[in-house]
This record gives C-alpha cells, sequence and structure tokens, in this order.
C-alpha cells in the first residue's frame, strides 16, 4: 500500500492507493548492439565510416556539411558507402536531409509506413 499526502484548504488528508508490485526478470543476457555517431565533412571520412560497419558498428552520419558544400561528391561518398553496405550484407537509408544510418548484417532499417 502506498500513502500519499494531499493538502486540502490548509487541512492534511491521508489516502491509501493500492498498487501491484511487478517483479523484474531482467533483460536476457544480450551484448548491446553499438551505434556509432559520424560526421561526414567531406569524401575522406566515408573511410571512417567503412572502418566501423566492417567492425559490426550501426553508424548514424551526419551529412550535411557535405551537402552545402559540394553535391556531387556527397553523391560520391553515398555511392561508396552503399558498396560497403552490400559488401557486408547490411542496409543503408537516409533520414531526414541531413542523416544517413548504415547497418552491418544484424540489423535493418524499417522503412514501414508511420
Amino acid at each position: 500500500m502506498v500513502i500519499s499526502k494531499k493538502i486540502f484548504g490548509g487541512k492534511e488528508e491521508f489516502e491509501e492507493d493500492d498498487f501491484i508490485e511487478i517483479e523484474h526478470e531482467g533483460t536476457p543476457n544480450i551484448d548491446a548492439i553499438p551505434i556509432k555517431i559520424a560526421q561526414i565533412n567531406d569524401y575522406g571520412d566515408v573511410d571512417n565510416v567503412q572502418r566501423l560497419l566492417r567492425e559490426g558498428n550501426i553508424v548514424f552520419a551526419k551529412i550535411k556539411t557535405l551537402k552545402e558544400k559540394d553535391i556531387s561528391e556527397l553523391k560520391r561518398a553515398i555511392e561508396r558507402i552503399r558498396k560497403t553496405v552490400i559488401a557486408i550484407g547490411g542496409d543503408i537509408a537516409g533520414v531526414d536531409e541531413n542523416y544517413i544510418v548504415a547497418t552491418p548484417s544484424f540489423a535493418r532499417v524499417d522503412r514501414g509506413s508511420e
């Protein structure tokens, strides 16, 4: 039982509320899935994204800076990442206009309707 205190017009009243206690069985013993944050400011930053993917990380990358600087270089960068994703059996998708998410083979991007 939980006893809560309420104040009405300067007068305190105590009230008992019933609650059910739920036992926590804990989460299964699963290693955490790493999600790495990256920034693609130029074409050379693709190497880091590729390395992270090959190491088994999910990569959430901001592409806004490169998009504003050189759209053709951005297209080349994304195509290079896409080829890496295909090679490792992963997935890639745009998130908003300024981000991409790329996954290794154990994860997929859910493109279901909202």
